[in-house]
C-alpha cells in the first residue's frame, strides 16, 4: 500500500512537471509571436529591400496580402503562427532569400553544439569536482587558490578572454588559428581536415570553458560548505564513518541540488551559442547567425532563434525538476 501511494505521488509529480513545461512552451511561443509584431518596421518593406525600381504602395500591399500581414493579428495571424510552429515551419528568411529559417538554424546548430557543448563538458567536469573538493577542504591552499581564480574568471567577460587568447596563442605565438572553422584549402573528408577542425575549435572552447568553470566552482564550493556543517554530517563522523564514506554517502548527493540547477540551465544555453565568443572567432554557429540577423533586421530568423532558445531553457528546467526528484525524494 505504501509503495503504491508513493508510486502515485511520483506519477502525479512527473505529470505536473510535464504539464507545466507544455504550458510554458505555449506561453513562450505566444510571447515570441507578440514580441516581433510590436517592434518598429514593416516586414513588407523589408521584403522589398534591394529592389532596383522605386517601391510603390501597391507592391507593398501585395506583399502584405501575400504573407497574410493584412489579416487581424489576433486570432488569425496568431493561430497561423502557432499552427506553423507546431509543424516545424518557422517561415522564410529576409536576408537569405528563399531559405527556410529551420534550414538555416539546422545548418548552424552543429557548430554551436560542438563549441558550447564541449566547453560545458570541460567546465562541468573540472569546475564541479574542484568546487566540491574546495568546499570539503575549506580554508586549505586548494580552496584559496580555486576560489580566487574562479571569482576572477566568473567576473571576466568571455569576449575579453577570447581576444586575449587570440592575441596570445594565434597572433603572437602562432600556435593555433584564431578565425573560422577550417583553414582555406583543407582537404574534404580526410583526417587532416578533422585535425584542422580541432585546431580551430581549441581557442573558442577554451574561452567559453574558462568563462563557465568559475560559475561551477563557486556554486559547488558554496553547496559543499553548507553540507559539511549539517547535523547529519556531525552524526556520521561520530558513528565512525571515514571521510570517503561521508563524502560519497551524504555530502556529495546533498550538495548536488544547486549544482544540478546551474548545470541544466547552462546546458539549455548550448543551442543559443556564445554570441560574443563566436563573433570574436568568426565561428559559424547560432551566435553568428543571430548577429547577422540582427544587422539585417531578419525578424523570421531572430524569431526562430529565440523560440529555439526558449524551448531549450524550458526543456533544461524540465530535466532539472526531474533530477531533483531523483536526488532528493522529499521533492516528490
Amino acid at each position: 500500500m505504501v509503495a503504491n501511494d508513493q508510486g502515485r505521488r511520483t506519477s502525479r509529480h512527473i505529470t505536473q512537471i510535464l504539464l507545466r513545461a507544455v504550458v510554458t512552451l505555449l506561453m513562450v511561443a505566444i510571447l515570441n509571436f507578440v514580441l516581433f509584431r510590436i517592434v518598429p518596421g514593416d516586414p513588407a518593406r523589408l521584403l522589398l529591400v534591394g529592389a532596383r525600381a522605386a517601391v510603390t504602395a501597391e507592391q507593398i500591399e501585395a506583399q502584405r496580402q501575400n504573407w497574410g500581414l493584412d489579416r487581424p493579428l489576433f486570432p488569425d495571424q496568431a493561430v497561423d503562427y502557432l499552427s506553423a510552429t507546431f509543424h516545424g515551419d518557422l517561415g522564410y528568411s529576409f536576408k537569405f532569400r528563399g531559405r527556410l529559417v529551420a534550414d538555416l538554424i539546422w545548418e548552424r546548430l552543429p557548430a554551436t553544439v560542438a563549441l558550447v557543448g564541449l566547453a560545458q563538458l570541460i567546465a562541468i567536469s573540472c569546475g564541479v569536482m574542484l568546487g566540491l573538493y574546495a568546499g570539503w577542504r575549506r580554508g586549505g591552499a586548494v580552496d584559496r587558490i580555486a576560489t580566487g581564480a574562479s571569482l576572477a574568471l566568473y567576473s571576466t567577460p568571455s569576449f575579453w578572454l577570447a581576444m586575449i587568447l587570440v592575441v596570445t596563442f594565434s597572433t603572437a605565438l602562432g600556435w593555433l588559428p584564431g578565425y573560422g572553422i577550417y583553414s582555406p584549402g583543407a582537404s574534404i573528408g580526410s583526417a587532416d581536415r578533422f585535425l584542422d577542425y580541432l585546431r580551430h575549435l581549441a581557442l573558442p572552447v577554451t574561452a567559453v570553458a574558462l568563462g563557465l568553470v568559475g560559475q561551477y566552482v563557486v556554486v559547488a564550493r558554496a553547496a559543499m560548505s553548507d553540507v559539511v556543517t549539517e547535523d547529519y554530517m556531525v552524526t556520521a563522523r561520530a558513528k565512525g564513518l571515514t571521510n570517503g564514506q561521508m563524502l560519497m554517502r551524504h555530502a556529495f548527493r546533498n550538495s548536488m541540488l544547486p549544482v544540478v540547477t546551474l548545470i541544466t540551465l547552462n546546458l539549455g544555453y548550448v543551442v543559443a551559442g556564445a554570441i560574443t565568443v563566436e563573433a570574436v572567432f568568426a565561428w559559424p554557429g547560432i551566435g553568428g547567425l543571430t548577429v547577422e540577423a540582427l544587422n539585417a533586421r531578419d525578424y523570421p530568423v531572430l524569431q526562430g532563434i529565440f523560440l529555439l532558445l526558449g524551448a531549450s531553457i524550458v526543456v533544461a528546467n524540465l530535466v532539472a525538476d526531474l533530477a531533483y526528484g531523483f536526488l532528493d525524494p522529499r521533492v516528490r
